[in-house]
Order: C-alpha cells, then structure tokens, then sequence
C-alpha cells in the first residue's frame, strides 16, 4: 500500500540522502518534502532553542497533517525538543525524529561505546542526551566539512568527514548524526573497521514497520 509521507528538512542538503533510502527500502511511497533552511541558520545564530521555534515546527507539521500526510519524518538532528512537542501535537501520527530510530538499531547492536559523527555543531549538543544509559557517546565533529558541502565542493565534505571518522577508530560503532553525511558511510567504515549506522536508512526501516502495523 502505498502511502504518503512528509520529509521535513531544515538542511538543503538532506532530500536526497533520504529518498534514496526510501527508494532503497521502500520503494513507491508519496514523499512530500518540505524544507526550511532557515531553521538550522537561526538555531546557530541564536544558540538556542527557543519557543518560537517550537511553534514553527508546530506550524510546519500541521501543514503536513492538513496535506493528508500519514507520517512526519524529521531529517535535521539538531531539534530535539521541538520535534518531541510535534509528536505530542500530532499523535497518533508517527512522527520520527531523525535519530531515533538509527539510536535503536545501534544499541540493539551491542555496542556501548559509540562515536557520533556531525558536520553540524549543533547535533552534537541535542543528540547525546538521547542516547540510552549505559551508552558512552564520543563526540566528534568535522569541522569545515558543512562549510565544503555548501560550497558544493563534495570530494572535501567526505574526505573531512572520512578524517574525523578515523579519530573514532577505538569506538565499538560509528553513528552518523545527519542525513547528509550518509553517502559518506562506506569511507567512514573503511577509515575505522567499525560498523556505521546512518539515519535515513533506519528511520525508514522503522516507518515502514510502523505504518505496515
């Protein structure tokens, strides 16, 4: 059955990473994207997430709802909160944050020690703290890699993503904190020896489980 799903993006760069993964693993849903990249700017002005943020992602969800969207899918891991008042908004909607899912998969693995990988700062302030007890989160950035990708200048985004990956060589597993590093998933795993999890593949592993039930 075929079904229609909102991708909400705060990153220009996160609709292709996920409808490839859709295209991947499920194959023939109605994606519908809706993308303002104006979000992960403003959060990185303001260093914070305010109230007024929350209320634009309300407002963004309540337009996927008003289109007969059937789920939400955030791709940007930097809105943490936000995204949860839009779960509580929207239930019994599935609404997924990006992480959530990827976050699942990685402890079902048995790894304890974990490296986080982000090209966005703000990814490694809001995701740990989602990340179960008893799980070791090792941050890591790659800096100038966002910077690069903007600049349309991919061949650098993934070697500085490959680079900082390799510093996370002594981590059981790597999880790749945004959608637009999954294509970089490979170099990363070659760099370190370590199974690498990315979020658009499992949070569509888990919409699919979800909206089969």
């Amino acid at each position: 059955m075929t079904r229609r799903i909102a991708l909400i993006h705060a990153l220009r760069h996160s609709p292709p990473p996920v409808e490839a993964a859709f295209a991947k693993l499920w194959p023939g849903q109605r994606l519908m994207n809706l993308l303002d990249d104006s979000l992960s700017a403003d959060l990185a002005r303001d260093g914070e997430l305010t109230p007024a943020m929350t209320e634009r992602f309300l407002r963004l969800s309540r337009y996927a709802a008003d289109t007969g969207a059937e789920a939400i899918l955030f791709t940007c891991s930097a809105f943490g909160p936000p995204i949860e008042a839009v779960q509580k908004a929207q239930a019994p909607m599935p609404v997924l944050k990006p992480n959530e899912a990827m976050i699942e998969e990685v402890v079902s693995s048995g790894a304890r020690r974990v490296g986080l990988l982000a090209s966005f700062p703000g990814t490694l302030t809001s995701m740990p703290p989602e990340f179960p007890e008893g799980i070791e989160v090792v941050p890591m950035l790659a800096e100038g890699a966002l910077a690069a990708l903007d600049a349309g200048d991919v061949a650098a985004h993934d070697r500085l993503v490959a680079e900082a990956g390799a510093r996370l060589a002594d981590c059981d597993a790597i999880a790749l904190g945004q959608f637009s590093l999954a294509h970089v998933a490979p170099r990363v795993a070659e760099a370190t020896g370590k199974p690498v999890f990315t979020t658009p593949d499992s949070a569509v592993r888990k919409l699919r489980g979800l909206l089969a039930a």
